[in-house]
């Protein structure tokens, strides 16, 4: 079959092995597959990043010297069954798969492991386990989308937004579009984009943000009206004193009961969430220094080089810093069904398409934020360029 080889950072289409499907694992026909920003940056900084995922436990991320075929948000056909599987859908039936697959007694990454070939190809191998039909005629482009949709899906949720809070979002790339798209469909009202560039800008309102900012130009953090946030410490400290004199007037009501209803009822104050999803040296540090007192940070922008932050301020700040990663199966059907049923809608963030042959100039596209946030690989497109 054709696929897109990737060697010491190097693109190039070939003929290679169509995967077998072994015990309990399923072929699909790649009808689509997005391009993900990780994508972007393993075909560079994939040594980097296998030694660091070796420290936590896994030894198969892919390395430079290797061939490795990349692509982890597919979608496919049903093409055939290996052995041990339940066959649970018809030949030809749309399906898309958390990208994980068993090689032995072992767990692999899709698309980022040499033992793992992706969805940059014609067919691709996935865990029938792992596979979910795709419902109600989706689009296969926006099939593909469950992946990175259930990334976003999982950061909001350990965000733990309250419909009421201020959620902001610094960062308007296509994992922050899709925290955008992901905040509006739980019903956030409040959601304030921040972004340099003026097309990802453009991309964030039509995403659903209430609020897009320059930062260049304006303060993410000043931009909103206030809700019951405190700004300063002093403000904190007077907020106390004044509640405790104003209670002490009345002497027969048990004062640490009114502050333990407060806290209750959500009458305490409270900082906006935060979403960094920006991946760049200093950007935490920053938004820990300038960000209001209480905010809960939760970082979702993946940052390959050593960073550093003061704890200190984060401390005098109450700030909350929360890390997000990856998705659970549940999670991954979530986002399934909100694209299948309307209540999120990807369309803004598919910038261009491709065939095989388009996915290197595609890459270079990529890095360009005035022009491209997600493109779709079609392997049966002959388009070279997005």
């Amino acid at each position: 079959m054709k696929a897109v080889v990737c060697r010491e950072t190097v693109l190039t289409v070939g003929e290679v092995e169509t995967p077998t499907p072994g015990k309990g694992q399923v072929l699909l026909e790649v009808t689509a597959c997005g391009i993900c920003g990780s994508d972007l940056h393993s075909r560079v900084h994939c040594d980097d990043m296998a030694e660091l995922a070796a420290e936590t436990g896994y030894t198969g991320f892919m390395r430079s010297d290797q061939d490795i075929v990349m692509g982890h948000e597919f979608c496919g056909s049903v093409l055939e069954y290996g052995p041990g599987t339940h066959k649970r859908w018809k030949l030809g039936a749309p399906v898309v798969a958390l990208p994980i697959v068993r090689r032995g007694s072992e767990i692999h990454l899709t698309g980022l492991s040499a033992l793992a070939p992706g969805g940059y190809a014609e067919r691709v191998v996935v865990q029938e386990a792992m596979a979910m039909t795709v419902p109600n005629g989706l689009e296969p482009e926006k099939a593909a989308l469950t992946e990175p949709m259930a990334v976003a899906w999982h950061a909001v949720r350990k965000g733990a937004v309250g419909k009421g809070q201020t959620a902001i979002v610094i960062g308007c790339g296509p994992i922050g579009l899709a925290v955008i798209s992901m905040l509006k469909a739980s019903g956030v009202r409040h959601v304030v984009a921040s972004d340099f560039s003026p097309r990802r800008r453009q991309l964030a309102e039509q995403c659903g943000a209430d609020l897009v900012v320059d930062p260049a130009e304006h303060s993410p953090w000043t931009s909103y009206p206030e809700r019951n946030e405190i700004r300063k410490i002093t403000g904190l400290l007077e907020l106390g004193m004044d509640t405790m004199e104003k209670l002490r007037w009345a002497p027969k009501v048990p004062w640490w009961h009114v502050f333990r209803l407060a806290d209750t009822v959500g009458a305490t104050p409270e900082g906006p969430v935060i979403f960094e999803c920006v991946g760049m040296p200093g950007v935490i540090d920053q938004i820990v220094a300038t960000a209001p007192l209480l905010s809960r940070v939760v970082v979702v922008g993946v940052c390959m080089e050593t960073d550093k932050f003061r704890p200190a301020m984060a401390i005098n700040k109450e700030i909350e810093l929360r890390f997000a990663f990856g998705y659970d199966p549940r999670e991954f059907r979530d986002a399934l069904y909100m694209l299948a049923e309307g209540k999120v809608d990807p369309t803004p963030l598919i910038t261009g398409k491709v065939g095989l042959a388009g996915v290197a100039t595609a890459f270079e596209a990529l890095g360009k934020p005035e022009e491209h946030a997600k493109i779709i690989v079609d392997p049966s497109s002959a388009a070279v360029a997005p």
